[in-house]
């Protein structure tokens, strides 16, 4: 059977989902909305009731649908407001250490005023020049150190590329073996420092910076030489500061305490949690929390790694508290990638760091000054400016204190 229009034309017959759209007020937004379509014409209608059913469930998930949307938008303008608030006070931040502190810094960086603003994090454009004075160079390392050190390493790979076997004067006592072993670690610790990032390794712009900072500090300090973990400390530094500038922090980083004890120690004597602290956080933190915790250490020195190792104790007590040994080295070799940063800064500051009513430098002091013909003080001649050398035993007492700590109180 053929229909006419107004015209007079023929035209086909309507379809029985046209004639239902157009007794609907609106069009369905989704395929939830087909449970208001009639059946098809070779199926029963529906009855009444079961439309009107339909219809209700219908607008049901409408209001569902709009108040997930809304609290969305809310989520959404939530977001762009803390950015906003977080871009302005970053601004501020950088005029007040532009215009302020550094200018100003033997007098200023100690005060009140700026210890607040450094726990609030320092902002980026200014962390590499407050991270060069605060760490210092008592080392009075130079540019041009720097370059002969460079040039060295450059002559050594050359020489171990070409299977030469000649001696430097300033390697005595070092073998082309261990040479070779710590340029061959640098090279395979390369290709595994922050790899999501994809710009230490092979063929990314910081590659041969990296390489070039690792293998200078082996000339510079050959009787440390390359230590599996230095790569994190070094990539740190380059995202920061200049090359040279670079080398100088580094250098005087690893000359601490601490770290020349860590770094000097045989690694099969030490564990993980110790080789996390060592490495001032940069391998088991995500990266931007791992910055501000080195801010807070360049100010605070080797105490402030201690207080962030008891904040995280702290903070995850209950969920180490239930796992054996190798799943808690995993976690904190890891830590989620979603830590909460004022959570876990609100830990740290939680912990207080006094043993017996004697404060952290007053502690190391004494163990310094204790020494015991049993225990083996860390070899090796200590450089101009370096502090009195750590025993190996001292390293592992300090860990064993900060984790009766966080579990007794």
């Amino acid at each position: 059977m053929e229909y006419e229009d107004k015209a007079g034309r023929p035209s086909k017959p309507p379809s029985p989902k046209q004639n239902v759209r157009k007794n609907l007020d609106f069009e369905p937004l989704s395929t939830t909305a087909l449970i208001l379509e009639d059946r098809p014409a070779n199926l029963p209608a529906k009855p009444a009731e079961e439309a009107q059913k339909h219809r209700q469930q219908y607008e049901e998930m409408v209001v569902q649908a709009k108040k997930r949307e809304l609290k969305e938008a809310q989520r959404r303008k939530k977001q762009l407001e803390e950015r906003c608030r977080l871009e302005e006070s970053i601004g501020n931040a950088v005029l007040t250490w532009n215009n302020e502190i550094l200018p100003n810094w033997e007098t200023m960086w100690c005060s009140r005023k700026v210890r607040d603003l450094w726990w609030q994090g320092i902002p980026p454009s200014v962390r590499g020049k407050v991270w060069s004075l605060a760490i210092g160079n008592e080392l009075n390392i130079t540019h041009e150190l720097f370059d002969i050190c460079l040039a060295r390493a450059k002559e050594r790979w050359r020489s171990l590329s070409t299977g030469g076997s000649e001696a430097e004067t300033e390697d005595a006592g070092f073998s082309a073996a261990d040479r070779e072993a710590s340029l061959e670690l640098i090279k395979l610790d390369i290709s595994r420092t922050f790899p999501s990032l994809c710009i230490f390794q092979q063929g990314g712009p910081y590659h041969d910076t990296l390489h070039s900072i690792l293998g200078a500090y082996t000339c510079y300090r050959p009787d440390v030489g390359y230590v599996q973990g230095m790569s994190f400390i070094a990539a740190v530094l380059i995202l920061n500061l200049d090359t040279a500038d670079a080398f100088i922090a580094f250098s005087n980083l690893l000359n601490k305490p601490c770290q020349m004890a860590f770094f000097r120690v045989d690694h099969g004597l030490v564990s993980i949690p110790l080789g996390v602290i060592f490495t001032l956080y940069s391998k088991s933190l995500p990266l931007d929390l791992a910055c501000r915790v080195w801010d807070v250490f360049c100010r605070d020195g080797e105490e402030f790694l201690f207080r962030t190792a008891l904040g995280l104790l702290r903070l995850f007590q209950d969920v180490l508290t239930r796992m054996d040994f190798i799943h808690v080295a995993q976690f904190l070799t890891r830590l989620p990638e979603d830590l909460p940063a004022e959570e876990f800064f609100a830990s740290i500051a939680s912990i207080q760091m006094q043993s017996r009513n004697k404060k952290w430098a007053q502690v190391t002091a004494l163990r310094a000054a204790q020494p015991s013909s049993r225990e083996r003080v860390l070899p090796g001649p200590p450089l101009p400016g370096s502090p009195p050398p750590l025993r190996v035993s001292d390293l592992v007492a300090l860990v064993r204190c900060c984790v009766l700590v966080v579990f007794i109180t």
